[in-house]
């Protein structure tokens, strides 16, 4: 009798050798931080209030910290009170992917990044108008790029 085991999307793309940026666990240990590394590719959590993107109030995009895609414009950053970064949209419909999450014995949304798959947090059915959107997303998971020209990678290689 043989047994199956079944593969996450982005494990599949690792074995095969996809080259999407951030995908490999080698490339990632590599070019992320220990804590990106563990919330971006291993489902982690940042504690809340500990990242500087929560209070930032500069215009501008936040990105994937992995692979660069804009995910978040702060035109639709509001402050929940969470201690993580919160927007109400993403930046455009092929940003962000979603799926089921049923980990610590409740079921959300996780959002991750719709190029690379890096895990970003959650979305919420409690945010303001017009989306009533939560997306509620580690800090660390995201490079914000000023428009004053000053960008933040969080001491993360750019790709």
């Amino acid at each position: 009798m043989k047994v199956f085991r079944i593969m996450s999307k982005a494990e599949k793309n690792e074995k095969a050798g996809s080259g999407r940026p951030g995908t490999s666990k080698a490339e990632g240990r590599e070019k992320l931080s220990p804590e990106t590394f563990h919330v971006t590719r291993e489902h982690g959590t940042e504690r809340a209030f500990s990242h500087p993107h929560n209070a930032e109030k500069r215009d501008g995009m936040y990105g994937c910290v992995c692979c660069g895609t804009p995910l978040f414009s702060s035109e639709t950053k509001f402050d929940s009170g969470t201690g993580w970064p919160s927007f109400y949209a993403p930046s455009g419909d092929e940003a962000v992917g979603e799926q089921d999450d049923r980990s610590l014995f409740r079921r959300r949304t996780e959002v991750h990044c719709a190029k690379c798959e890096a895990h970003l947090g959650h979305v919420f059915s409690d945010g303001p108008e017009p989306t009533g959107a939560r997306y509620c997303i580690n800090g660390v998971a995201l490079a914000f790029d000023s428009e004053d020209g000053n960008s933040d990678t969080n001491g993360n290689e750019p790709e």
